[in-house]
């Protein structure tokens, strides 16, 4: 046996070594691992060293110790799933300049899927969205460089960048015939993740785009803005979670609780003890029992699917859309030694009622697929009324004078708040007509 192939063995197997003796203490905490789950699997060991050395001295080009070492823990862990991941002490260091809401690149949540980068959100008002991508698409090449054998993080690298800069994507969408070519312009991104407009006199819009840990008290203070705006308390409400990738957790037990007087948020379920949560709401509901509908689609994934099914379990909510994306696990953020990071997935989060989105996702009560619907606005004065006809008669309950008035009082309101049409968003129209016909029914 030559001196490198025994310097290898020894190498690899005190790196295990370290990482058993790491564990010895949860592996014993278990009274039901069994005797040989905390030996060594001394045949993998043996099979991994061999690759390591032939690797080392039969590849291409020859690669440095720790390069090949960084390969293999990431190997490791994004083999676990599509969440778990090794960051460098480069990409942890912009991972927690990402957490902060500004951050420089496309403004896109991305994910591994057959090899490709699998776009499960584009973020409001950032370059990704403003071009066009959607919540589905397929990346399959950026710069004319093919994605397939990338790592997630290694295609995160390329999209990032200077501001100013282009990139070209290469997308597959469904229902395409051909792949769609994107340039998109990086820029700084800064989310802002809560934002809010009167639909109507009395019906109030919340779109939340991501979870971040101010986003409940900044929710708090929009809904508080609409009353003020609309001179008394809203009627309904509208709570838009299409396309939101997720974020914190705890942000999305508090937005939950913003609606719910009592009773389980959500709860999560681990291996080790410190893995699992319970959120319990505090009493008041900030809508005072105004009815709430929640729009969803693909693109809503782990922190909106947890506000989603707390609101759908307590019945405190109608949750209109099509079914959500199924992340319903929950990744913690261990800092190394070395400066890098492990994000590893460590629990799944449960409904209220004890239901797991992973892999299901949030089935809205009322399926809505989305539509596009044209609206002809020559088509709107073509349209004739019995006033319009020559010599109609007259209402004898009202003047002209009072009439005309009240027809100026119409417009100004109108261009105050413009009525919401079904061509402009046909989910967020039938949201509305559905909050109109829960306040009909609760008032008869």
């Amino acid at each position: 046996m030559s001196n490198q192939y025994k310097t290898i063995i020894v190498l690899v197997f005190g790196i295990f070594v370290g990482v058993s003796v790491s564990l010895t203490s949860s592996v014993m905490a278990d009274k039901n691992a069994t005797a040989g789950s905390s030996g060594l699997p001394l045949n993998e060991l043996r099979n991994f060293s061999d690759i390591f050395a032939r690797v080392k001295s039969d590849y291409v080009e020859e690669v440095d110790d720790k390069t090949l070492l960084e390969h293999a823990i990431r190997g490791m862990l994004t083999g676990l799933d599509p969440h778990s991941t090794y960051l460098n002490a480069e990409e942890y260091q912009e991972l927690k300049i990402g957490t902060t809401g500004k951050f420089g690149g496309l403004g896109i949540q991305v994910g591994m899927e057959d090899g490709f980068v699998k776009v499960i959100s584009p973020i409001d008002d950032t370059p990704a969205y403003r071009a066009g991508l959607k919540s589905g698409d397929l990346i399959i090449r950026l710069n004319e460089k093919s994605v397939k054998g990338m790592t997630l993080n290694d295609a995160v690298k390329i999209m990032r960048g200077d501001p100013g800069t282009d990139i070209k994507l290469t997308v597959i969408r469904e229902g395409a015939d051909k792949p769609l070519p994107f340039t998109v312009t990086r820029d700084i991104i800064s989310v802002k993740s809560v934002k809010s407009r009167i639909l109507e006199p009395d019906y109030g819009y919340i779109r939340i785009s991501n979870f971040q840990s101010k986003t409940a008290s900044d929710l708090i203070s929009e809904i508080s803005k609409l009353k003020k705006d609309n001179k008394n308390e809203l009627k309904g409400l509208v709570l838009d979670l299409r396309n939101n990738p997720g974020g914190v957790l705890s942000a999305a037990a508090d937005v939950s609780d913003a609606f719910i007087n009592e009773g389980k948020l959500v709860y999560t379920k681990g291996r080790i003890e410190n893995t699992e949560f319970e959120f319990l709401a505090k009493p008041g509901d900030i809508m005072n029992g105004s009815p709430v509908v929640v729009l969803i689609n693909g693109g809503s994934a782990s922190a909106s699917e947890i506000v989603a099914g707390a609101l759908q379990d307590h019945h405190r909510a109608v949750i209109m859309g099509s079914k959500s994306f199924g992340k319903g696990s929950v990744q913690t953020i261990q800092e190394l030694r070395s400066g890098g990071a492990v994000k590893i997935t460590t629990a799944r989060y449960f409904t209220p009622n004890g239901r797991s989105i992973q892999g299901e996702g949030i089935t809205p009560d009322i399926i809505l697929d989305k539509y596009n619907i044209t609206d002809s606005k020559d088509s709107a004065s073509l349209h004739i009324k019995e006033s319009d006809l020559n010599g109609s008669i007259t209402n004898p309950t009202k003047s002209q004078e009072a009439i005309k008035k009240a027809v100026e009082e119409g417009k100004k309101e109108e261009e105050k708040h413009p009525h919401l049409k079904a061509s402009d968003d046909f989910q967020l129209y039938e949201g509305l007509l559905l909050l109109k016909g829960l306040n009909i029914l609760s008032s008869s």
